[in-house]
C-alpha cells in the first residue's frame, strides 16, 4: 500500500448509461471505496457494468462529518472515488467541502471527465456559448427567485439554470417577469434519456408550449436563456440622468452615481458620464 492515496472525481452518465468513458469504468473498478450521493442510484450503474466497489454515502447532510474519515482513509493509502447521482460531481452536487479539504492536506486529486448536463444543454440550445454563466437551481420561493432573476436582467452572457418539475412553470413565469416575454431561450428536459424533449423559442412561447404539454412536466430541466443584448433603453437612460440631476443637488456626484446604479441597472461608467453632463449643463 502506498504512503498516500488518491481521490478520483469521476463523471458518470446524466441519463443514458452508455454515456460513460472507458477511463471512468476502469477507475471505478480500481477504487477501494466509492463515495456516492445516493448509493442506490450508483449501484444501478455499477451493476450495469458488473463493477464491485464498496459504496459509502456522501451527501449534503453528512459531508462535513464524513470528511475526517475520508482523509484518514486517503492518508492510509486508499484509492477513493467520488461520484454524484448523475454527471460531473460538484456541479450543483455535494463534494466541494471534501475536495477543498483533501486539496488543503496536499493529497492528490484526479478528475475523470465525462458527461455534464450543463454543457450538454448548451451544445444544443442554439444560443451563444462563447460566454455564459451557470446559476444552478433558482430559489424555491417566488419572491427570492424574482430577486435573483431581476439582478440578472442586464446580464449580457447566456444564462443556464437547473429546475425541478415542481417549479418549472412558476420559474418560467418569473423569468418572463424579469426578462420580458421575448427573450430567446431553450428548455431541455430529461437529457439523454428515453423521453428527452426540447423546447426552443421566446420565453412566452416555451411557457405556453409547456402549459399545453402537461405530460412533459416530469424529470429534470435545464433552462438556457440568452443574455441582454441592449442594456439600457433611451427611456431608462433619460430617467437615470434626471434622477442623477436631482440627487446631485443634495449629495456628492460619487454617492449619486452609486445610488442610481443600484436602482437603475445603468453601468457606473455611463452614470459618471451622465453626472458630468449634468454638471456641465448647470
Amino acid at each position: 500500500m502506498s504512503d498516500q492515496g488518491i481521490l478520483f472525481v469521476i463523471a458518470t452518465p446524466i441519463g443514458n448509461l452508455e454515456d460513460i468513458t472507458f477511463r471512468a469504468i476502469d477507475t471505478l473498478k480500481k477504487v477501494k471505496i466509492l463515495l456516492a450521493e445516493d448509493t442506490r442510484i450508483t449501484k444501478k450503474l455499477l451493476d450495469h457494468y458488473g463493477i464491485q466497489a464498496k459504496l459509502e454515502s456522501l451527501h449534503d447532510y453528512n459531508e462535513s462529518k464524513k470528511i475526517s474519515h475520508v482523509i484518514d482513509w486517503l492518508e492510509q493509502g486508499e484509492i477513493i472515488g467520488l461520484v454524484s447521482d448523475a454527471g460531473t460531481p460538484l456541479i450543483s452536487d455535494p463534494g466541494f467541502k471534501l475536495v477543498s479539504s483533501v486539496q488543503a492536506r496536499g493529497i492528490p486529486i484526479r478528475p475523470i471527465p465525462g458527461a455534464s448536463s450543463l454543457i450538454t444543454a448548451l451544445s444544443v440550445a442554439g444560443i451563444p456559448t462563447d460566454h455564459f454563466i451557470f446559476e444552478g437551481f433558482l430559489p424555491k420561493n417566488s419572491p427570492e427567485r424574482l430577486k435573483t432573476l431581476q439582478a440578472l436582467k442586464y446580464e449580457p452572457r447566456t444564462m443556464v439554470f437547473f429546475e425541478s418539475p415542481k417549479r418549472i412553470q412558476k420559474s418560467l413565469l418569473d423569468c418572463i417577469t424579469a426578462f420580458g416575454d421575448s427573450r430567446e431561450a431553450a428548455l431541455l428536459r430529461e437529457l439523454t434519456k428515453k423521453f428527452e424533449e426540447h423546447f426552443y423559442g421566446r420565453l412566452d412561447d416555451i411557457q405556453q408550449s409547456l402549459f399545453e404539454h402537461q405530460e412533459s412536466i416530469k424529470g429534470e430541466f435545464v433552462l438556457v436563456i440568452s443574455g441582454c443584448e441592449s442594456r439600457n433603453s433611451d427611456k431608462e437612460l433619460e430617467f437615470a440622468k434626471s434622477l442623477l440631476a436631482e440627487l446631485q443637488q443634495h449629495i456628492s456626484h460619487k454617492d449619486a452615481v452609486e445610488i442610481v446604479a443600484k436602482f437603475s441597472g445603468v453601468k457606473r461608467n455611463k452614470l459618471y458620464s451622465l453626472a458630468l453632463a449634468n454638471k456641465t449643463d448647470d
